[in-house]
């Protein structure tokens, strides 16, 4: 299941969904998800869907990983990249090979440290992870030309917009559990930001609050 051709399959699958940025495709193509899930469930590694990785959180449907991805990169090249939400560690590995540094932020100290060692076995140096509460940022490092949430709030918390650069893009889903939107938050001014829903989406709740 890990062969050359399920990961062709897969990235076809994207194409016909509407990725179209052929430089995430590539490190979609190219990246291990299997290493990202459970053993026993690495058989479903290539498939189009989220799975379960502990602790009530999920890895990301590769749609949804590239899309986002896709919707970050929309704006041009990207140096500085907060990820709020390391997980399993697969969209960070994806960021890392396409922007110049990414600080990723995981309120889950097992789920973090998994995250790390996948991150390392793949040789990803310009990656920082930081134990803490996501909803707050990384305020030290910023600020970042890109922030892209993997978990979703009721509200845009307007922490992570303060932290984005003037030109900076924030991709975030938002809302409850009666439904939630992907949304592309741009810092037009100092004090001024346009709003764009871009799609429907389900992820895991932003919780406050860390677990060590």
């Amino acid at each position: 299941m890990t062969s050359q051709r399920t990961r062709d399959r897969l990235v076809s699958r994207l194409r016909e969904q509407g990725v179209e940025n052929e430089s995430v495709l590539n490190v979609m193509r190219d990246m291990p998800r299997h290493i990202f899930i459970d053993e026993a469930l690495s058989h479903r590694a290539y498939e189009d869907t989220a799975l379960p990785i502990g602790y009530n959180q999920t890895i990301s449907q590769p749609y949804i990983v590239a899309k986002m991805t896709e919707y970050l990169l929309a704006g041009g090249p990207l140096q500085r990249v907060l990820e709020v939400g390391t997980g399993s560690g697969y969209q960070t590995a994806i960021l890392a090979r396409l922007v110049g540094q990414v600080y990723s932020v995981e309120r889950i100290r097992p789920l973090q440290e998994k995250a790390r060692q996948r991150l390392q076995l793949l040789k990803l140096r310009n990656v920082q992870l930081k134990h803490s509460d996501g909803g707050m940022g990384w305020p030290g490092k910023a600020p970042f030309d890109g922030i892209l949430a993997a978990c979703a709030p009721e509200q845009v918390p307007e922490e992570l917009k303060q932290q984005l650069q003037i030109g900076g893009r924030l991709i975030i889903p938002v809302g409850g559990t009666q439904g939630q939107q992907l949304k592309l938050v741009i810092r037009d001014a100092e004090n001024s930001y346009t709003t764009q829903v871009l799609e429907g989406v389900k992820f895991v709740p932003l919780l406050s609050g860390v677990i060590r």
